[in-house]
């Protein structure tokens, strides 16, 4: 929805970006440049190790497609359009699961949406992920409509109008109604279907990437970054925006650089479950991301190593691994796809509990930064998740709520404290210091620790 150090614990509806990875900006002039152009060169430059595109790279490709397959299974909450998304850029289909799927998209997470417009809920990040993922499915975009009072209104008239809100409420207070996150994923949504997108939208979007918006506090965000440029670029290729194309290209370039700046020293671009959206939007922005570039390198060494086991981390890295990205969807068509995907019977994992204890030590600062500190023994390998219902049952004084996002649940109050996305608050989690890059499900503790829980501002 995603660094750092945004975590998914935090997301509304998994639309906020997860990396905020900082650059700092203590690079000047030549000494910048030349960052840059080293930078650009290991990205394009072949890795060490071989390139064995037809042999296990593919093997990988297929194997994370199926585990996105195998996804829906066990899917709990709204279905997620990020996932068929990435089921429908595939190189490799199950056409029968994506049909099933689709369909559920259009009853369940329709309804849903539903639900947001008759509220007044914000909504243009899941609409416009919705938008996307039928449009994958070569899906009449006409025919899906969306009743407000009586008046019936197309998804697309509906995500125009959450778009004029949120370019208003950014003339008004400086921000968008939601974040940049989904204006930019609004932005690109309507272009890709080919609808003008008004140049005060994109405009705003174009000031944001020129100013340095794109943050969390005082960090960069890599997913809101490759997000915009996505958007931008296919306001370009359409020549939607007549404006000022000189602007227009400026920001596409002061993104491409942000982008190649986020690089480690590992390849990764922001962080790990940053790097896809990173690709893709680097892709879309025609840099020659070469099958073993560092990054492609990177994202496969993680997803071999199971870092990627987050659905939701999966949808917006493979298609980055098959060189696609959103844009792709413009063109698509769904003639001739290959349907010969097959998920082999697999067993139910057996889950084995640890017979070892570790000590974790969990601080909760509240935003008037009243601290509190509690201490519990969970088995070692137990989810943060796991551990925060555990210490629940060993301390009366410590209690918490969850929400569901497209990343998984996520906490909404802790001690009886909420931290709401219309204060613009969040429960910013970190491990000895240091900030998690998953949610409370996914991260494990593996070690004694210290997990800090902090009402933060962004």
């Amino acid at each position: 929805m995603t660094s750092h150090v945004t975590l998914k614990s935090w997301k509304r509806l998994s639309l906020f970006p997860h990396s905020a990875l900082s650059f700092h900006a203590g690079h000047r002039g030549g000494t910048k440049m030349l960052l840059l152009v080293i930078i650009t060169g290991l990205l394009a430059s072949v890795s060490s190790k071989p390139c064995d595109t037809d042999g296990s790279n593919q093997d990988l490709l297929r194997s994370l497609n199926k585990n996105l397959l195998r996804s829906l299974d066990r899917e709990e909450g709204r279905p997620n359009p990020s996932i068929h998304l990435a089921l429908r850029l595939s190189d490799h289909h199950n056409l029968a699961k994506e049909r099933d799927y689709l369909n559920k998209l259009k009853e369940e997470l329709h309804n849903d949406i539903q639900s947001s417009l008759t509220n007044s809920r914000p909504a243009t990040g899941i609409l416009a992920l919705y938008s996307l993922a039928l449009k994958s499915s070569c899906y009449d975009l006409n025919t899906v409509t969306f009743t407000i009072g009586d008046k019936s209104e197309t998804l697309l008239t509906q995500l125009k109008k959450q778009m004029e809100q949120e370019k208003e409420h950014i003339a008004f207070s400086q921000r968008p109604l939601t974040n940049y996150y989904q204006y930019s994923l609004g932005v690109l949504a309507l272009c890709v279907s080919s609808i003008r997108v008004n140049n005060h939208v994109s405009h705003k979007l174009i000031n944001a990437a020129d100013q340095g918006h794109f943050k969390h506090g005082e960090t960069e965000s890599i997913d809101t970054y490759a997000m915009a440029g996505m958007a931008l670029q296919c306001v370009k290729d359409s020549g939607f925006y007549v404006h000022n194309p000189a602007e227009l290209d400026t920001a596409l370039s002061k993104i491409k650089q942000k982008l190649l700046a986020s690089s480690r020293t590992d390849g990764h671009l922001g962080n790990e479950f940053s790097t896809g959206l990173a690709v893709q939007a680097l892709l879309a922005m025609g840099s020659d991301v070469a099958d073993c570039a560092a990054s492609m390198e990177a994202m496969r060494t993680a997803a071999r190593n199971n870092v990627y086991h987050n659905p939701m981390a999966i949808s917006q890295t493979l298609p980055a691994l098959q060189k696609k990205s959103y844009l792709t969807i413009k063109s698509k068509q769904c003639l001739n796809e290959d349907d010969s995907l097959v998920l082999e019977p697999t067993n139910p994992p057996v889950v084995v509990t640890s017979t070892i204890n570790v000590n974790l030590m969990v601080e909760v600062v509240t935003a008037s930064g009243a601290t509190a500190l509690y201490s519990v023994d969970v088995p070692k390998g137990s989810s943060l998740l796991e551990s925060l219902k555990l210490l629940k049952t060993k301390h009366v004084g410590f209690t918490f709520e969850l929400e569901s996002s497209l990343w998984g649940p996520f906490l909404s109050s802790v001690n009886g404290e909420q931290a709401r996305q219309s204060d613009r608050r969040y429960w910013h989690l970190s491990s000895d210091g240091t900030a998690l890059t998953e949610g409370v499900s996914d991260f494990k503790i593996e070690v004694a620790q210290k997990i800090s829980i902090k009402n933060t501002s962004y």
